[in-house]
């Protein structure tokens, strides 16, 4: 007899696939009509939320401690045992409502993405994608082990991050070379993860009968408002406008630091020889003075900050075990967001923090929507809301009231904030030509010396400056420290294409703030709901790929770091 569900997620996580299959087996039974419609889409949302926050909590559960081996089993059992039966389960739904012919108000978008699902799916690959999850997860456990002795004390790569701001040019090499030493020592376990997550995707495309990985990642991103062709453009626009602009920056840095060429450990110091910045001791003091800043962009969203705050939705040190980098998710069927972070004290700790507050606040704004294919944000603009979000920010950061910073220090913020935005282009414009070669040239990437070799051509070409010499190992490897290239192919460009949208929020906001974060905030409001453009256009910004567009953000950008000196 089946079950009714639970209204509690932690109940349904305890549900095996012989408890969850009965209420597919219900939905894919019952007919579709115009009268009936609406509610078979609110059951189905209903279940669909409910597995994707089993797997989001089981997933998070993953990351915060890479060696809970009870994590680990429970992620790889759901992922072995209810993943690939839910993800054909989904389809056969989606096929039955494609069928129907029929178009519930606010759907449209959202048809044309079931559509290009359904042609993508092919029950060949689900146990493929869970191997690939499974790889995804074996290289977070080698970057989350990777520890070195620092002064008498075992940390995180990660944890040597403040080192790098460190005035004491010999102190800053020698963190920077330890680090890279830890790092270059799994580089064969890197190279044959690499090569199994390769075979993988290329097969992912020959059962989807489409003639490259790429091709089936653009459909499966639900890329339907640009082409790899584009992604070029963007490219050439960056060598042409930002590359310069990034040479000046550099040169700068030279000049200020007194030194005759500019290393790798030269780049996070603060250029006029000021102390690092230190936000914050505990993570209590990161979370006030963020609390604080979120109130004077929006208290809306102030407010919902505190709700996370207050329903421990944040797990923000970072600490050995503990997968690398940030992210904020969603659990839809609780209608909240979580955000994990791996903060060590500096200020690129406030702002992935804003930065994934933006994500949170996307959660929030969009969960009205009624149908779960209604949340499904194109990445471009999800993160125009995280990028958006640390620039609407930027002039808050200041401790008058809450935040961090004197003035003073908070014009060293946001210089900093600016620089890094700019020089980020050109870093993100290797990591998504790298990728384009790797899935034009699979034979090719498949032989890890050839991505050295390709990793260093682009580096070279768009990473301008910087010398290297002697250092040739642990430059041509910076393609396996960048984990969306092992774990979320062709996931990049995005945040260049965002960051030109949220440059151009932070410019609206300069002539009406108030303006600015209701357009955002509208946007954000649409979740799924809308296109590519249509949402860029709500948020006020253009959605653009042009040297003339990217040029003006660029002046914008270097005129601003001019004038807080």
């Amino acid at each position: 007899m089946q079950t009714t569900l639970p209204n509690e997620i932690h109940e349904f996580m305890q549900w095996d696939w012989s408890k969850i299959d009965p209420h597919y087996q219900s939905l894919a039974a019952r007919p579709v009509t115009q009268a009936t419609v609406e509610m078979w889409l609110k059951d189905w949302t209903q279940l669909s939320n409910l597995v994707r926050e089993s797997h989001q909590r089981l997933y998070v559960g993953s990351t915060v401690d890479t060696t809970d081996v009870q994590a680990q089993q429970r992620y790889a059992d759901f992922l072995d045992n209810i993943y690939p039966s839910a993800q054909a389960a989904e389809q056969v739904l989606r096929e039955k409502l494609l069928a129907s012919g029929l178009q519930p108000q606010g759907f449209e978008v959202p048809l044309r993405n079931m559509r290009a699902e359904a042609e993508l799916f092919r029950e060949a690959n689900l146990p493929l994608l869970s191997e690939e999850l499974k790889l995804v997860t074996e290289y977070d456990k080698v970057i989350g082990a990777q520890t070195v002795h620092w002064q008498g004390k075992e940390v995180t790569v990660a944890q040597l991050q403040s080192v790098y701001q460190d005035p004491d040019r010999n102190l800053r090499e020698q963190a920077w070379q330890l680090a890279s030493t830890r790092q270059l020592a799994d580089r064969e376990v890197i190279n044959d993860l690499w090569v199994k997550l390769l075979a993988i995707r290329r097969q992912l495309a020959v059962n989807a009968d489409l003639p490259d990985y790429r091709a089936y990642r653009w459909r499966q991103l639900l890329r339907f408002d640009y082409r790899p062709e584009d992604c070029k453009q963007f490219h050439q626009a960056i060598e042409g406008v930002v590359v310069p602009a990034a040479r000046r920056l550099y040169e700068r840095r030279r000049q200020l630091l007194g030194v005759e060429v500019l290393r790798p450990w030269d780049l996070n110091v603060d250029a006029l020889s000021r102390p690092a910045l230190k936000p914050f001791k505990t993570i209590t003091e990161l979370e006030d003075g963020t609390a604080a800043i979120f109130d004077r962009v929006d208290p809306e969203l102030g407010a919902y900050f505190k709700l996370m705050r207050q329903e421990r939705l944040l797990d923000l040190d970072n600490r050995k075990g503990k997968a690398p980098g940030g992210y904020c998710t969603d659990f839809p069927a609780s209608k909240r967001p979580f955000i994990f972070c791996n903060s060590v004290g500096v200020h690129d700790d406030v702002q992935t923090l804003i930065h994934e507050g933006g994500h949170a606040f996307h959660v929030f704004e969009s969960s009205h929507l009624l149908y779960a294919q209604q949340l499904q944000v194109p990445l471009e603009f999800a993160e125009v809301a995280s990028m958006g979000m640390e620039f609407l920010a930027s002039p808050y950061l200041s401790a008058e009231p809450g935040g961090f910073y004197t003035q003073d220090e908070s014009a060293q913020a946001q210089v900093e904030h600016l620089e890094q935005s700019l020089l980020f282009w050109p870093y993100m414009a290797v990591v998504d030509a790298f990728q384009h070669w790797v899935y034009e040239e699979p034979e090719a990437a498949s032989d890890p010396d050839r991505c050295d070799a390709k990793w260093d051509e682009l580096w070279e070409r768009f990473m301008v400056a910087v010398d290297w010499s002697g250092l040739e190992q642990e430059k041509m490897t910076g393609w396996q420290r960048k984990l969306h290239i092992l774990e979320d192919p062709f996931y990049y460009v995005e945040y260049g294409l965002a960051l030109l949208g949220a440059v151009q929020v932070w410019r609206n906001a300069q002539k009406d703030q108030p303006g600015a974060v209701a357009a955002y905030r509208q946007a954000l409001s649409l979740g799924g709901a809308a296109t590519l453009p249509q949402l860029f256009k709500t948020a006020g910004v253009k959605f653009a790929f042009d040297a003339d567009t990217l040029g003006e953000a660029v002046e914008l950008m270097e005129s601003t770091i001019v004038a807080l000196g």
